[in-house]
């Protein structure tokens, strides 16, 4: 049943015409280049280069974090002989 309501929502999700717009920051960049006479394609490639660095250092911060918090978990059920007082 949940396979089925997903399915469903992902089609009704997908034909929708919003979807297949611009984002709004590349559409303010082209502008923006184009009334102020500078490189469209430099200024809609530097857009697009900073909408796909924030996830990627959101995720290496995220994976980190957990990486470290298992280090800990592994540290305090397992301890090393050498720290024993």
């Amino acid at each position: 049943m949940n396979k089925k309501v997903f399915l469903l929502f992902a089609i009704i999700l997908s034909l929708d015409e919003h979807l297949f717009s611009q984002c709004s920051i590349c559409k303010a960049v082209i502008e923006s280049n184009g009334q102020a006479g500078g490189d469209i394609a430099e200024g809609v490639n530097n857009g697009i280069l900073y909408l796909m660095f924030i996830p990627y250092v959101l995720f290496v911060v995220i994976g980190y974090l957990i990486y470290r918090n298992n280090q800990k978990a592994k540290e305090i059920s397992h301890p090393s002989p050498n720290n024993e007082h």
